[in-house]
């Protein structure tokens, strides 16, 4: 055994890992759905994989520097002209240098081509979104069911009824979501859908919470219009009265900017029109 080989076939190895741990974070849906929907991938979830990706990146790092330093006179080499004379801007390194430069500035500028690969990323995360739905707040699993009922405008004693009826374990005011998920082999989301209120019946209002919840900035006007029981015209042309111009189909995000808002303070303005 040599320090050389050892080194070299760690460096290789680690890479491998490392590769392979990039590609599954770089899939991984956002923080907020991976804990909501207890999201797992060959039985680790998004904190495990993400532990791995360091501790391996650290290892590639550590036996990567080693290997430069035991490979120093060849690397030295590779800077040397035909006149055997070290310049370190040769054709060679000049090339290695385009290319990490051009990754680097389009990604910070975000130009194509180099911008595709953050969206492809984005549109595999949003289908994740979609597919889990998002908790109602961030970190909404740590929450006891009292302080989430709360928080999300649910009645705790019909959300308490629904999960006994369900014959779940470990159900009480102060437990929560996620630990009566784990008792009961569950995700936060799948508890949540068991007591979550019925989309409201036409004609039939629903009192706004006073936090939005996640994912509220890339809802439409008419989607929020729905899922509250809020006359959408009405809304409109109320909003209207305030300067900001809206249309069904407008993301709550597009329409705040557009009013030169946040889209928090545009669920204040709706709610307050409620």
């Amino acid at each position: 055994m040599t320090l050389r080989k050892t080194t070299s076939l760690t460096t290789l190895l680690s890479f491998i890992l490392l590769l392979a741990t990039s590609i599954i974070l770089y899939v991984t849906p956002q923080g907020k759905v991976a804990f909501w929907a207890n999201w797992k991938i060959l039985g680790l979830d998004k904190e495990r994989w993400g532990a791995l990706h360091t501790n391996i990146g650290i290892l590639f790092i550590v036996a990567g520097a080693i290997h430069t330093i035991l490979n120093w006179k060849p690397i030295v080499a590779y800077l040397r002209n035909r006149a055997q004379r070290i310049r370190v801007f040769t054709a060679d390194f000049n090339a290695a240098l385009g290319a990490t430069l051009f990754i680097a500035l389009f990604t910070l500028w975000e130009l194509p081509p180099v911008n595709a690969i953050q969206d492809f990323g984005e549109s595999i995360k949003t289908a994740a979104s979609q597919k889990y739905g998002e908790p109602p707040y961030g970190h909404a699993e740590t929450s006891s069911l009292k302080s989430f009922c709360s928080r999300t405008g649910i009645d705790l004693q019909e959300a308490l009824s629904k999960l006994q009826m369900a014959r779940l374990k470990g159900v009480s005011e102060q437990a929560t979501l996620a630990d009566i998920a784990l008792a009961n082999a569950l995700s936060p989301q799948q508890v949540y859908a068991l007591f979550q209120p019925p989309p409201p019946k036409e004609g039939e209002v629903r009192e706004m919470p006073e936090s939005p919840g996640m994912g509220f900035g890339k809802k439409t006007l008419a989607a929020v219009c729905k899922e509250y029981g809020l006359d959408e015209d009405q809304i409109r042309q109320s909003l209207g009265g305030y300067g900001i111009e809206a249309k069904g189909d407008a993301t709550m995000k597009g329409i705040a900017e557009a009013a030169g808002m946040d889209p928090h303070a545009l669920y204040e303005t709706i709610r307050g029109l409620q």
